[in-house]
């Protein structure tokens, strides 16, 4: 049995009986003792914006791989490198393959192995999103929704997790296509799971006033915007995340505030270090919006 996934003119089949790592960390963080120098220097290749050397090192990484692991981390690696350069098609190709790896785990490791699936697909749907290819990015979601619930018991991640990813991706998806009433309506469903599950909102409670303003940005309410992504910024866990500080660049931008919005443009830039979708959107597009060049 396959899993079929067809991005514009890229198709890829997933064997569903395909997968020993922890993929969880970020990109730029895996592979073994042996692999972190050239990963680390791959990646922050990435973040200068030299992803063709980057991707020669990553596809030297999974050529001498030592083992399916390792392979699959560096796949991940360069799934997120192809993100650097906004290519939707090529970062969900590798995620693809790293789900394939994660389908090899599942009888050795089920709740572990579903959930990874559950995540690279999300992680493709929000590189896609950030690209702007939305029927992609929307497709990618609903995969990882479906391939995350399929946790067997006793389940480490509860549904309700799963339930406020998706509304979160479809609120911002409804946003980013003009659609103001039912990005306003997934929100009311994200706040309803969130209160469903006290449990699971103290971790997820956070994301809820980045839901609010990025819907709010782009519907065009900027005062709400601005509003819910200061809040967003200062929320616990959330003070270094680099995509909400760009987001609130936007906003001020927007509302014609210009020095607020570079100084707050360069606050993101300095934050988006890691090797993860929001520096991969972050890096490039503040590099061209203020004009910055990468010394060597």
């Amino acid at each position: 049995m396959t899993i079929p996934f067809r991005l514009r003119s890229v198709a890829v089949s997933v064997p569903a009986f395909a997968a020993a790592l922890l993929l969880a960390q970020p990109a730029s963080a895996q592979g073994g003792a042996g692999a972190a120098g050239p990963m680390r220097q791959a990646a922050q290749l990435d973040t200068r914006g030299a992803t063709a050397e980057a991707r020669a090192i990553f596809q030297t990484m999974i050529d001498s791989a030592a083992d399916p692991a390792a392979e699959a981390s560096a796949r991940r690696a360069m799934a997120m490198s192809y993100a650097f350069d906004g290519d939707c098609a090529n970062t969900a190709k590798y995620e693809m393959m790293v789900i394939a790896y994660w389908m090899t785990r599942e009888a050795e490791e089920p709740q572990n192995a579903f959930y990874q699936q559950g995540e690279m697909a999300n992680e493709g749907g929000r590189v896609c999103l950030d690209a702007g290819d939305l029927d992609a990015a929307e497709r990618l979601y609903r995969l990882g929704y479906e391939l995350g619930v399929k946790e067997p018991a006793p389940p480490t991640h509860p549904r309700s997790l799963w339930d406020y990813r998706l509304t979160h991706a479809l609120g911002r998806i409804a946003a980013r296509r003009g659609n103001a009433v039912e990005a306003q309506r997934q929100i009311g469903n994200a706040r309803r799971i969130l209160d469903s599950d006290p449990t699971m909102a103290e971790q997820q409670e956070r994301y809820f006033p980045y839901l609010v303003g990025y819907v709010a940005l782009y519907t065009g309410n900027l005062v709400t915007a601005e509003a819910a992504l200061t809040e967003a910024i200062t929320a616990p866990g959330n003070q270094r995340d680099a995509f909400m500080r760009c987001l609130l660049a936007m906003t001020l931008e927007r509302m014609g505030r210009q020095n607020e919005a570079e100084a707050m443009y360069r606050e993101a830039y300095d934050r988006a270090t890691s090797h993860n979708p929001p520096a991969a959107f972050v890096r490039p597009f503040v590099r061209r919006k203020l004009g910055l060049s990468e010394s060597p």
